[in-house]
């Protein structure tokens, strides 16, 4: 048995446990400690094994989050012990979702660790509201970003110039985000959406012109997550009428999952 155990930083998708790769399934069932985040939706968590630990080290009612250093720790402790570990998190580990963090400190510890990516919400959260981030003829790139970043301000230049931009954790700054883009050079009436808890069972999509989307999602009481996207590919969804008349339920996957735990 080797000295110590091994760490799979592993992307469990955007909500939907139907999203979640077949590799993240079969390391839950495997693993024998689990770290995980807010955003893992419960079904998720079924894959893991019945005596696997489960250690939730997210941020509930607005309380006070683990601090990065302490899931390091934790991650390095339980690997140290011999054991099995999955950090679950939302989306895909490197797409801000600190998985790099994570990597350096079990680098720096001499722990084995290993890397399985994600769905990321950037893209699978616009496609379940009917909104290709790409569209021939209309966007040919995507720019991903995130609305919070300790100690520098975004380039707002620069993302006021994307064909398509995408701003993860826009909730909390949406106002102070749509006014720095509009004063950077984006035009007010570019085509916005809020994509609110995107793939979950209760997402929800409010479309408005970049100058209005913030007080849209101030009067919709709009919740995290959300992603903000900005571009002419959010005229789109008016035209995917199929996709977009509803928010989306949870796959057929998930729904079967569900039914069964009702006649449990």
């Amino acid at each position: 048995m080797s000295k110590h155990g091994k760490v799979y930083l592993v992307g469990a998708g955007p909500g939907d446990p139907g999203l979640l790769t077949l590799r993240a399934a079969r390391l839950l069932g495997d693993a024998e400690a689990v770290v995980y985040d807010r955003l893992i939706h419960p079904e998720v968590l079924k894959h893991a094994r019945p005596r696997a630990r489960l250690l939730f080290v997210g941020k509930e009612g607005g309380g006070e989050s683990v601090a990065q250093e302490e899931i390091n720790a934790l991650l390095i402790s339980q690997a140290r012990l011999g054991r099995m570990v999955v950090r679950l998190k939302g989306g895909d580990p490197f797409v801000f979702g600190r998985g790099a963090e994570e990597a350096l400190a079990l680098e720096a510890a001499g722990i084995p660790y290993e890397v399985v990516p994600g769905v990321s919400s950037g893209v699978a959260a616009p496609a379940a509201a009917a909104i290709p981030v790409t569209h021939r003829g209309v966007s040919g790139s995507v720019t991903f970003a995130t609305g919070h970043r300790a100690g520098k301000a975004p380039d707002w230049a620069h993302l006021a110039g994307a064909e398509t931009l995408v701003l993860f954790m826009a909730g909390g700054r949406l106002e102070e985000a749509t006014l720095a883009l509009i004063a950077a050079g984006r035009s007010a009436n570019t085509p916005a959406a809020i994509v609110e808890a995107g793939t979950w069972e209760h997402q929800r999509v409010i479309e408005a012109p970049l100058a209005s989307i913030a007080a849209r999602a101030r009067e919709a009481a709009v919740g995290s997550p959300a992603l903000l996207v900005v571009g002419e590919v959010v005229s789109l969804r008016s035209q995917l009428p199929s996709l977009s008349r509803s928010a989306p339920v949870m796959s057929e996957y998930a729904q079967f999952l569900k039914a069964e735990a009702g006649h449990e």
